[in-house]
């Protein structure tokens, strides 16, 4: 565990369950649903605070209705049944599973069924950066024979999950706090002439003895003055004198993520890294600067593309500057042009510039903030203006 970091409270109070749910059911009205229909597992994991590692078996269907009114309805395999009870949860029905012909969907149709029918219409995980944990002929047997239409929900979900609570955000700083001290002593295990991989495995062992739950993403790559992409890694690459390795970690805690990644200079790199990675520097304080309530997302991409752009960008492959974080590793918002989300109090977001600078050559700077009523709240230790060195 990270020296001087305060531990917070695996879990959440049923408190906080209750007041995520009263939230989310005026949203709801707004949005003219009797119901929402959740099925996967961080959807599922933000209403109730159930969690398992057999969510890594596609053989069962789980299911949490959230009505307009009243608690949450868990429609989940027996096998499941047990750890629920452990949660806040009190109304957990449950089905033999697996049950190929019938796999929980009578269930969930007469547990939907016998809800106060207000507007009609159910939502479900149909859009947006949203996936259903369901075989898709049962879902459409669901839809055709439920009585009450099924539509996107997912604008409806993010709004409610957009806005973290003091508690999530809690558990963000946390996790950002142990990858920032585990990038910080990277430069002291690794040297010139070992690979990516193996800078990788000795980050990713250092984060979970620092307390970490899991890593699931951290890609990295090196190359000549930057890298051509930012997604994939590592290889078996030797990191070579000049070469800018680039690292980025989605790591967890009780199942929040952090999403931010640092830069190494390999020795001595050329003085254009140098320039770009010093523009990079001050597109991020820029991006933090203009995420302010009020602001839109497309005022964060302005605020740091006029930067980029004066530096001499060529390009940018990842499409947008920044995004959302929480339960998952990439969430919404976009910082992008056209995205319109207006900026309120505890989002959690991403301030991510990059540029290419020259053909194959690109660098990227990441940090993760909270909105405050006064501005950004940095929950990473913000990266050296200067490039650290490995030697």
């Amino acid at each position: 565990m990270s020296t001087g970091l305060i531990l917070p409270k695996r879990g959440f109070t049923p408190q906080e369950f209750e007041q995520r749910v009263a939230r989310a059911q005026t949203i709801m009205h707004r949005h003219g649903f009797d119901a929402l229909l959740l099925t996967a597992p961080p959807n599922i994991r933000y209403f109730t605070g159930f969690d398992s590692q057999f969510w890594e078996s596609p053989t069962r269907p789980w299911f949490v209705v959230v009505p307009l009114e009243g608690a949450p309805i868990a429609v989940i395999p027996e096998i499941g049944a047990p750890e629920m009870a452990l949660t806040w949860m009190t109304d957990i029905r449950t089905w033999p599973a697996p049950v190929p012909h019938d796999d929980g969907l009578s269930l969930l149709r007469s547990t939907i069924g016998a809800l106060p029918r207000r507007f009609g219409r159910i939502g479900a995980e149909m859009g947006r950066e949203m996936s259903l944990r369901m075989p898709v002929s049962e879902f459409l047997s669901l839809r055709d024979t439920l009585g009450s239409s099924i539509e996107d929900g997912s604008p409806c979900i993010w709004e409610i999950r957009m806005v973290k609570t003091a508690a999530e955000i809690d558990h963000i700083h946390y996790i950002c706090q142990i990858a920032s001290d585990a990038y910080e002593a990277l430069p002291s295990q690794i040297s010139i002439g070992e690979n990516e991989r193996e800078a990788v495995r000795k980050l990713r062992i250092d984060i979970a003895r620092r307390g970490a739950d899991s890593t699931p993403f951290m890609p990295a790559i090196s190359g000549p003055g930057g890298v051509p992409q930012i997604v994939c890694g590592p290889h078996d690459r030797t990191l070579e004198q000049g070469d800018i390795l680039f690292i980025d970690t989605g790591s967890t805690f009780d199942g929040y993520f952090c999403d931010f990644d640092r830069n190494y200079a390999i020795g001595t790199v050329a003085d254009e890294a140098r320039r770009v990675h010093e523009a990079l520097w001050l597109a991020t304080e820029a991006g933090i600067a203009a995420a302010v309530p009020g602001a839109t997302t497309d005022d964060v991409w302005r605020a740091m593309s006029a930067i980029i752009e004066e530096a001499g960008a060529i390009g940018n492959n990842v499409g947008r500057l920044g995004h959302g974080l929480g339960l998952q590793l990439t969430e919404p918002p976009s910082h992008r042009l056209g995205d319109g989300t207006v900026i309120v109090e505890n989002m959690v977001l991403t301030i991510e510039p990059g540029m290419e600078y020259a053909p194959g050559k690109m660098i990227v700077h990441e940090e993760n903030i909270a909105v405050t009523a006064d501005g950004a709240r940095l929950l990473t230790k913000r990266a050296p203006r200067e490039l650290p060195v490995i030697r």
